[in-house]
């Protein structure tokens, strides 16, 4: 194991980290997010990612992964110094010398002997990725209310036929302005050479140094790409030991979840799928979504017993927490009679966009929703079905909506957000043909005031 038994994260770092350098990351060599279709990468969520030069990988397929910013970038943290695009980790590392910040945790994962490799491997070489989260492109059948054209297809066609949203004043990024071409490089009816450069990697050695592929999309399981790599995985049995892992909507008759259990005989997979709320407010929110056919692949799955693990990840938002305990109990529920490791969830906190952040929402209903997520604890806090990384991201979501804990208020622009979530959902209702003020009747009051 990369850690010892007992041995606290702040040893860890002070054993393995800090003896080779105050800057360095294992992501930065063995991690990488990868968009095939817009041709850019990243080593993690945190910095931005970068764009891929296509003349480098047609010449070599390694340069996905390899950039010249990337090998810049270890250069630097062999010498001690900081990337600017890993900024997140140094504002926390900056304001405690022995604080634990991401770079520990996405290092932790690598065995001692591949950290000291990695470091000691001059800059300017190639390495072979160890964990890899890739996306083929954005085709999706489902256009979320947090998501964006840049990952949905049906986003892009509802931008195409009724044109930009308006009056939105906090939106930087202009998520909701334009189809985001820049994400899809190349038509469908096009050779695409970062996908060719991909399965030329794969093909040489990347299925061999590989621990772990994660496909995520768009919907993977609309993508011709994904099944051809998975036809790879049932030509080539016992060729890879890349654990494999596939987001999925689950947003499709059982005929295409019996195909993808069928395309996965000889390979356990992960499945990670997104859901928050229940029955309406989850079709709300999530356009496309159908809660029974949703719910029903869930089961279906978990009673097939071929998954390696079902996850469910959670995006918390504004519109979902009214529900969220009753998603939460019926997950429980699910754990009680099926085993704790049936399925599995995670709280993740949404960010972008900020007017759909569940901070916009007023004091009274926060407190409301945290007591309602402090009942479930006093429930089943204590079940051993619930995993204690489970309790945990439970009790953080608390804490951020607790109006005495959480500052991240005073750094909001209020009545901007205030002013988008109005604008948005509005004209959401018009393009989707929905009803915020039926959906959400516990708003409405809040909602009219806007």
């Amino acid at each position: 194991m990369p850690k010892k038994i007992n041995e606290t994260d702040l040893k860890y770092r002070r054993r393995v980290i800090d003896i080779k350098s105050d800057s360095f990351c294992a992501a930065k060599w063995y991690n990488a997010t990868i968009w095939l279709g817009s041709g850019q990468t990243t080593s993690c969520h945190h910095p931005l990612p970068h764009q891929v030069s296509v003349e480098e990988v047609k010449a070599n397929p390694k340069a996905l992964h390899n950039t010249p910013q990337k090998k810049l970038e270890r250069s630097m943290m062999q010498e001690g110094a900081r990337p600017k695009g890993c900024e997140y980790c140094w504002k926390i590392e900056d304001m405690d010398k022995d604080a634990i910040s991401d770079r520990v945790y996405k290092t932790v994962i690598y065995k001692d002997k591949d950290i000291d490799i990695a470091f000691n491997t001059p800059c300017n070489e190639d390495i072979n990725l160890k964990t890899l989260e890739i996306a083929f492109d954005r085709t999706c059948n489902f256009a979320c209310s947090y998501c964006n054209p840049a990952f949905s297809t049906t986003w892009v066609k509802d931008i195409k036929q009724k044109g930009a949203y308006k009056n939105l004043t906090s939106d930087g990024r202009n998520h909701f302005t334009h189809p985001h071409k820049s994400s899809q490089l190349y038509d469908f009816n096009e050779e695409n050479p970062y996908v060719t450069a991909f399965f030329k990697w794969w093909d040489s050695d990347l299925h061999e140094t590989l621990d772990e592929l994660r496909i995520t999309g768009g919907e993977p399981l609309m993508s011709g790409h994904t099944w051809k790599l998975l036809d790879w995985f049932k030509k080539n049995k016992k060729q890879s030991t890349t654990r494999l892992a596939i987001n999925s909507n689950l947003g499709f008759d059982k005929e295409r979840i019996d195909k993808l259990l069928s395309a996965t005989d000889d390979v356990k997979i992960d499945l990670y799928t997104s859901n928050e709320s229940m029955n309406e407010h989850a079709e709300y929110i999530r356009d496309g979504l159908q809660w029974d056919q949703w719910y029903n692949n869930v089961m279906y799955l978990i009673k097939s017993k071929k998954l390696r693990g079902l996850h469910v990840m959670c995006t918390i938002n504004a519109l979902c927490l009214s529900s969220l305990p009753t998603f939460l109990e019926m997950l429980v529920g699910i754990k009680m009679s099926y085993g704790a490791d049936a399925i599995n969830f995670t709280l993740n906190i949404l960010r972008f966009p900020s007017f759909q952040s569940a901070l916009v929402l007023p004091e009274k209903i926060k407190l409301k929703y945290k007591t309602q997520l402090e009942e479930f604890l006093l429930m089943y806090g204590d079940q051993p079905e619930l995993h204690q990384m489970e309790v945990n991201q439970v009790r953080r979501l608390i804490d951020y909506l607790d109006i005495v804990k959480t500052p991240h208020s005073e750094a909001f622009e209020m009545p901007k957000l205030l002013n988008d979530f109005k604008e948005f959902y509005k004209q959401y209702d018009e393009r989707r043909n929905k009803d915020f003020v039926k959906t959400f009747p516990e708003l409405e009051e809040w909602y009219g005031r806007l």
